[in-house]
């Protein structure tokens, strides 16, 4: 309407001069909402809410935005905090019902939509209803429905429960949907995985779940599915962090990330917190002489790990780097990355296993994996996955000649490899000059031991 758009642009205009006169952000607001801006009214609850981080009814308004944008699970996320808090009001409950049946957990949704009518029998809304299941009645003492953290993939966060920080995840894939890498998961039980199984017995030797295991290896190996495999191996939350989670271009700004990550990786442990790429974050001080602002991001990145001001306990560290001689030597001190593990390129084996794994849900019949594995030396899980592709693609071409679809043999695979090439000779040849000239402390032996391999002669 003209009118709301004229008072829409007034008080925008009054908020330059007044940025935190909440009322008016509050009404500017839900003035965006009424016209359907919900993406703009979103910004400016989070703005009130940086000067009124307390404000029920603006949290539940932000809700409501993030609920209109279909982003649900952020809502649930928001709702379910203020439904812990004192008296929520019965709008709390409604709106939780229609987020918990957009996110999938009807049980949930049931519950809350019991209680809003409950405190307000007006609330009630039979379409609403049509689409939940029946529950039993609630009893005193039950506490607010809360969605099980299996079941969502959702956003983290802050203390008052507005900006986001990380995607978190309850990943379902675990060690046996990885190919090979026996060794590594091994150390993965030892390191992480065993305390949180076995508590009681690692309490009597003085350990606790935590630390960190730093992985190595060339791109394409699986670095990143082992972490996330390990996260489902004992049913933990998973956080992935890329470089667009912590760097910023404004000064200090960097640290606060790091910081928030590592704060919302403790309130949610058990959490596999898993940095990628993590030689961009944690490079070399003595390489970074003139540039005192990464100094600061690696200063705060081993405070973090070191747990200076609170406990890392279920805090389960695990990065990944294709080039660990820029790592910081300050990061593999005992305590922080104190595993350092080389991630080689699937053998023969592994790579019949990795196969199997791509190929089980795919139109595939009477396939040779033992010869295939055989054929593909010197590939990676990438390299793999890429041959897979090029095979159906294939594939997708003769049927459409054809006009009749046809399962996978080996002989498509065998057409694909032809025109197939390793990608990991480069690294290897990278690789090498430090194993054999910058190896102190034998980091890099397992990267010599792998070269002697007749597999490893070939790259």
């Amino acid at each position: 309407m003209p009118g709301n758009d004229e008072l829409i642009q007034a008080l925008s205009a009054a908020l330059e001069s007044a940025p935190g006169n909440v009322p008016v952000r509050k009404h500017l607001a839900d003035l965006l909402m009424e016209a359907g801006r919900y993406t703009e009214a979103e910004r400016e609850y989070r703005v009130a809410l940086d000067y009124a981080p307390y404000d029920a009814p603006i949290k539940l308004r932000l809700a409501e935005a993030y609920y209109r944008q279909h982003k649900a699970q952020v809502a649930v996320m928001i709702l379910e905090e203020l439904m812990r808090g004192p008296n929520p009001a019965a709008q709390v409950f409604l709106l939780a019902a229609s987020a918990y049946v957009e996110s999938g957990a009807p049980d949930l949704a049931a519950r809350a939509y019991q209680k809003a009518v409950a405190l307000d029998p007006a609330l009630a809304d039979p379409t609403l209803e049509q689409q939940l299941p029946a529950v039993p009645p609630e009893t005193p003492g039950d506490s607010p429905p809360r969605r099980r953290p299996e079941e969502l993939v959702f956003v983290a966060v802050d203390d008052a429960g507005m900006t986001p920080v990380a995607d978190i995840e309850r990943p379902q894939v675990a060690f046996n949907d990885v190919g090979g890498m026996e060794k590594l998961k091994e150390d993965i039980r030892i390191k992480i995985i065993y305390p949180l199984t076995h508590p009681q017995l690692y309490k009597a030797y003085g350990k606790t779940a935590g630390g960190g295991i730093l992985m190595y290896g060339p791109p394409g190996c699986g670095k990143t599915h082992i972490a996330r495999a390990t996260a489902g191996e004992v049913r933990a939350n998973f956080m992935p962090i890329g470089l667009h989670d912590v760097l910023d271009m404004y000064i200090g700004q960097s640290e606060r990330n790091l910081h928030k990550l590592f704060e919302q990786a403790r309130r949610i442990a058990p959490c596999v917190l898993f940095f990628d790429e993590v030689d961009a974050l944690g490079s070399s001080r003595t390489d970074l002489r003139h540039y005192s602002a990464m100094r600061h991001v690696i200063n705060q990145f081993l405070s973090e790990m070191d747990g200076v001001d609170t406990s890392n306990e279920g805090v389960l560290i695990l990065a990944a780097t294709n080039a660990p001689w820029y790592v910081d030597t300050a990061l593999r001190r005992p305590g922080r990355f104190d595993r350092v593990i080389f991630v080689p390129p699937p053998d023969a084996a592994a790579r019949e296993a990795i196969l199997r794994i791509m190929l089980a849900e795919k139109p595939a019949k009477a396939i040779d994996y033992h010869r295939l594995g055989q054929e593909t030396k010197g590939f990676s899980g990438a390299d793999l996955k890429g041959l897979v592709d090029s095979a159906i693609e294939l594939k997708l071409q003769d049927a459409m000649r054809r006009g009749v679809p046809a399962p996978l043999v080996t002989q498509d695979l065998l057409a694909a490899l032809k025109e197939a090439r390793p990608t990991i000779k480069e690294w290897f040849a990278t690789a090498r000059n430090y194993a054999l000239y910058s190896n102190e402390g034998g980091l890099y032996d397992d990267v010599l031991e792998f070269l002697k391999l007749p597999e490893g002669r070939s790259l």
